[in-house]
């Protein structure tokens, strides 16, 4: 007779307490960090499935191995859903998230050595569109445009000189730290003007897309990519969308160009989370993350804090300590006391090192999730405040943590059971 097999915690009692503890640090803290939120239990449920055991290279009906009747369901269910969410042509729901995705439309379209063009790091884009630390900035000849000066907004008289200059193959539309709306037809006429690729990374937006508070680019650019976590509330993935032109070369970059087999409880956990943003009540969703950042911004601006171009149109507010004289590590580290979970950041210009930037980014989609709004965002601006004022008060600290975790009582968590 097979002998009984062990429960988690009988198995592995470290990790079953370390687990348990995760699930009690997120159920009482305020997590602001832009990227991150809470995932479903139906999501979790799906992601810590038996669909782990499967290896499965290849596509739905075009496998590798045998033994995916089950699987090929999966995946085009999640194909299916997110094709219809986004209302795109053609979508691939197999890279393992968003770095992989990005990568694989560099093998698509580039060869090395190629002139790619994108946001610059400093200025809110992303270390996938050519930063130098990024293979992207290594293995290609990689072009940053910045943001004004005088605004902190893409400027897009620099993108077009930049790009009649360099004649780049792809031009990234896309940021991880960028407060204001994409203006993606604009960016579609410069490409077209010098027969660039144009490729979006919506990795940040995808949820607020969905809920149709920031406009699409699927339509108007070339290929679209994204993670399936953050504004989107699913598990860490990676999905590509593209017209119908650039199926075969997206899907051949992805397999078997960049990876063997995907991960098939993430693309099973991708069609659940994609089902959950189809519903009526993700739109209101998405509508309350914006209208929660923004109330969190008035709420700093009130207190005389510096925002990053003046406030925000989506869901993230990056917030200039200069004048505060309070480095933003400093600041992350003592909120992160006070249970309020931030990270430091630079902002546009910034003097200090990267390590040690000047900048905090805070963000609303976790906290949206839990269903907090405008009263809880004025609140919470008010600890913000207090925190940066007095870094090193540890009894402060203390209390502040103590009055967010009685907040977090009455705004429960979604998809943990503690």
């Amino acid at each position: 007779m097979a002998s009984r097999d062990p429960e988690l915690s009988e198995r592995d009692p470290e990790i079953f307490k370390l687990i348990r503890a995760e699930e009690a640090l997120e159920n009482r803290t305020l997590r602001l960090i832009p990227s991150e939120n809470y995932v479903s239990r139906a999501v979790l449920e799906a992601s810590g499935s038996v669909l782990t055991n499967k290896y499965s290279e290849g596509y739905p009906a075009k496998r590798y191995y045998e033994g995916q009747d089950v699987i090929d369901q999966v995946e085009e269910l999640a194909r299916s859903r997110i094709r219809a969410l986004f209302g795109a042509e053609h979508v691939n729901v197999q890279p393992y998230s968003g770095s992989p995705a990005n990568l694989a439309v560099y093998l698509a379209f580039c060869a090395a050595g190629d002139p790619i063009m994108g946001l610059g790091l400093p200025f809110g884009g992303h270390l996938t569109h050519g930063w130098n630390v990024s293979i992207t900035g290594r293995y290609f000849k990689s072009i940053a445009y910045g943001v004004s000066p005088k605004d902190h907004r893409i400027d897009l008289d620099e993108v077009r000189r930049l790009a009649r200059e360099h004649k780049p193959k792809i031009i990234w539309c896309g940021t991880s730290a960028y407060p204001r709306t994409l203006d993606f037809p604009a960016f579609r006429a410069i490409a077209d003007e010098v027969g660039a690729k144009l490729c979006a990374d919506i990795a940040h937006i995808a949820g607020l897309v969905v809920g149709g508070v920031h406009p699409s680019p699927v339509g108007i650019a070339d290929v679209v990519t994204s993670t399936t976590h953050k504004t989107l509330r699913g598990p860490r993935g990676g999905i590509i969308l593209c017209k119908q032109e650039h199926a075969k070369d997206i899907d051949r970059a992805v397999f078997p160009g960049l990876q063997g087999g995907p991960h098939n409880h993430t693309t099973a956990g991708i069609a659940v989370a994609a089902k959950e943003a189809a519903a009526p009540e993700f739109k209101a969703y998405a509508e309350n993350v914006v209208a929660n950042a923004r109330a969190l911004a008035d709420g700093l601006l009130s207190r005389g804090f510096t925002l990053v171009t003046g406030g925000t149109d989506n869901h993230l507010v990056l917030i200039d300590l200069t004048s505060r004289g309070v480095p933003g590590k400093v600041a992350a580290k003592a909120l992160d006391k006070a249970g309020i979970s931030a990270n430091y950041n630079a902002v546009p210009f910034d003097q200090r090192k990267p390590f040690d930037p000047s900048g905090l980014r805070v963000g609303t989609p976790a906290i949206t999730s839990r269903g907090m709004g405008i009263a809880e965002m004025t609140r919470l601006a008010g600890w913000i405040d207090d925190v940066v004022k007095a870094p090193a008060d540890e009894a402060l600290l203390a209390r502040i943590a103590r009055d967010v975790e009685e907040l977090c009582k009455s705004f429960p968590a979604p998809g943990i059971r503690v």
